[in-house]
């Protein structure tokens, strides 16, 4: 097999030209992150996102530039939201928290540079799958937080299926006043970004991996988020890219995880769990939702997905287990319908519920601040 160098990748790449610029993607410095592996190239197409269509043909052209490099076996290339420039940010939030190098680091203002320079804790909210009624906890307990006094800000993670916008009653796309900086969007005294502001929402969003994480920095970085005391992090499901990333590259001081009480449930709950526990998270503790189903009529309650599970498994890992939610219409409907059940009904028992938790979360992310994340290879 013929010897595969960056050298000659980016030889091959000579020929592919920026549409716009007119000159090779090379010379531009829009090639990064190659690698080389039996026979197997991959590398990315640093570019403006706001062009990602324009760039699909320059993509599958260099794809087959590299395909041609003898030896090569595949070749494959990636779009990227303008990593080069979000990199340095990622590594000064995580130089800026732990400068010596030793000691306790922090999630304090100090800890983060640009628009999220005065967030002084970032807490994540996560599920190992979808369908467990994430993001209307996350929606309450960040409600809840506010509810005890605390600046909150939100922002929904969730690139391909963002749901804030609509939890949360906020219509409308954010202002930029400098073209550069967002304002974030605001309701109930939260203030919010999600992708859901920027595209329509029956429009989905297609894009690749490297483009999602850039989105997600720029959403944390480039947004003048101001002074808050937690920003509330509503995670995509599962444990991917996405949520990888963002436990690495964000200091986070901490993270709930929410599932049902049903064994599938608790197994995800479980991979959640541990992956937040090898990048050196905290984990705060387990919120079981839908913890049983009080009918509407006559208040009877049902353990449709079974109850108490989600306890028995934060005994089993040794986590704080945090609370229980029950699967209910009027938690479902004012979700739905832009006003959570912790500002429609605050004095009410779910409401109550959800306060807390609120409880818990804030005394333990109060309590102490954490170092920067570490990657463990166990």
């Amino acid at each position: 097999m013929a010897d595969i160098t960056e050298a000659t990748i980016l030889d091959a790449l000579q020929s592919v030209q920026d549409p716009f610029a007119k000159r090779s993607v090379v010379a531009l410095d829009m090639i990064s992150g190659i690698a080389i592996k039996n026979g197997m190239v991959q590398f990315s197409l640093e570019i403006d996102p706001a062009k990602a269509g324009d760039y699909e043909t320059v993509r599958r052209l260099a794809e087959d530039a590299v395909a041609k490099v003898p030896g090569v076996l595949s070749s494959t290339a990636v779009l990227t939201a303008e990593a080069k420039k979000a990199a340095p940010a990622q590594q000064t939030a995580s130089q800026a928290r732990n400068p010596q190098g030793t000691g306790s680091g922090s999630g304090t203002a100090q800890a983060k540079q640009g628009g999220a320079a005065q967030i002084k804790h970032i807490i994540a909210v996560a599920s190992g799958k979808g369908g467990v009624g994430k993001s209307t906890t996350a929606v309450n307990l960040a409600l809840a937080l506010k509810g005890l006094g605390l600046k909150i800000g939100m922002l929904d993670a969730d690139v391909y299926g963002p749901s804030l916008p609509r939890m949360l009653g906020i219509s409308g796309r954010p202002n930029s006043p400098d073209g550069k900086i967002l304002e974030p969007m605001e309701n109930y005294g939260i203030k919010a970004m999600s992708m859901g502001f920027m595209v329509a929402e029956d429009q989905p969003v297609v894009w690749r991996g490297p483009m999602v994480m850039g989105a997600l920095q720029q959403m944390l970085s480039d947004v003048q988020w101001g002074e808050l005391d937690v920003l509330v992090i509503d995670m995509p499901p599962g444990t991917g890219d996405a949520q990888l990333t963002i436990s690495q590259n964000t200091p986070l001081s901490g993270a709930v995880i929410v599932s049902t009480p049903q064994d599938i449930a608790l197994l995800d709950a479980r991979k959640g769990l541990n992956m937040f526990r090898k990048v050196d998270v905290p984990v705060l503790g387990i919120i079981e939702n839908m913890s049983m189903y009080i009918c509407p009529s006559c208040g009877h309650e049902a353990h449709i997905f079974g109850h108490g599970g989600a306890k028995r498994e934060a005994e089993k890992l040794g986590t704080p287990f945090l609370g229980e939610i029950p699967l209910d219409i009027a938690i479902r409907e004012t979700s739905d319908g832009g006003s959570p059940i912790v500002v429609s009904a605050p004095d009410g028992p779910h409401a109550k519920a959800y306060f807390a938790i609120a409880e818990t979360v804030r005394d333990a992310v109060l309590g102490g601040q954490r170092q920067a994340p570490k990657i463990s290879v166990e």
